[in-house]
């Protein structure tokens, strides 16, 4: 039986509630500049998924199921009715399988630098980056993961950023990061968007290789009420990146 496990969580500003949930090997500070743009007119939640942060760590495997159970214990915890929820990477799989399980808890929807579609050369390629991690630890292939999440200029820029990601992922168990990896991996929401009723944001960066302009498109084609948003200039790491722009196309 799955009830969920209690994660840590923190509340800022006033307003009509968001849920943001964030993606593999990141903890909910990945929000935070997000945040302070939304948090005048937001009450903004942000949370470290389990096994991330300073949420609980139970053994792994991780299941979307379980990820989804948890998002719902949290907003029974806080009394929230509806919110929006507004996911990232493996949180922009989280938040429609939520919406679609409970679909009156859930005002809008938010799917940013996700994917779905994907093509068997799409999936193999994701497959190899698990594989790689798996053979030759998580630390030697941190150099290929910024690669693909940060633009070659924000990386010359912006150091310390870059930096602190990678340090959050170091700092996540490596059998959780391969686990939910894994299962960013493995899960496929073509067969079910159709079912996604909340009004939805569907964004990806311009020059993301995993979660790209071509496969949002067709996420936004398969739910009945999304608009698509392709940030120029940016790959995966849009809330570090661009989180000004997130924030105006959220709002």
């Amino acid at each position: 039986m799955n009830d969920g496990v209690d994660c840590e969580y923190a509340v800022e500003g006033n307003g009509s509630p968001i849920i943001f949930v964030h993606g593999i090997g990141a903890t909910r500070h990945a929000w935070d500049a997000v945040i302070s743009c939304l948090r005048e007119r937001h009450t903004c939640i942000s949370y470290d998924l389990r096994g991330h942060g300073v949420s609980p760590i139970p053994p792994p495997p991780y299941t979307l199921d379980h990820m989804v159970t948890d998002l719902n214990r949290l907003q029974t915890r806080l009394n929230i009715e509806r919110a929006h929820v507004i996911g990232h990477s493996l949180g922009g799989m989280i938040g429609p399988a939520y919406a679609r399980r409970w679909p009156d808890r859930v005002h809008t929807l938010g799917l940013l630098s996700t994917a779905a579609a994907r093509s068997v050369e799409d999936r193999a390629k994701v497959e190899a980056v698990v594989a790689s991690m798996e053979a030759h630890g998580i630390s030697d292939r941190l150099p290929m993961l910024v690669s693909r999440w940060f633009t070659d200029a924000f990386i010359e820029q912006n150091p310390h950023v870059v930096e602190l990601r990678l340090k959050q992922v170091l700092a996540t168990d490596p059998a959780v990061f391969i686990n939910v990896f894994h299962l960013y991996a493995e899960t496929e929401m073509l067969p079910w968007l159709g079912e996604i009723v909340a009004p939805s944001l569907v964004l990806t960066g311009e020059f993301d290789g995993g979660c790209s302009p071509r496969l949002n498109r067709i996420i936004a084609k398969q739910i009945p009420d999304a608009v698509l948003v392709i940030l120029d200039g940016v790959k995966h790491a849009i809330l570090l990146e661009a989180p000004e722009r997130v924030a105006e196309e959220i709002q």
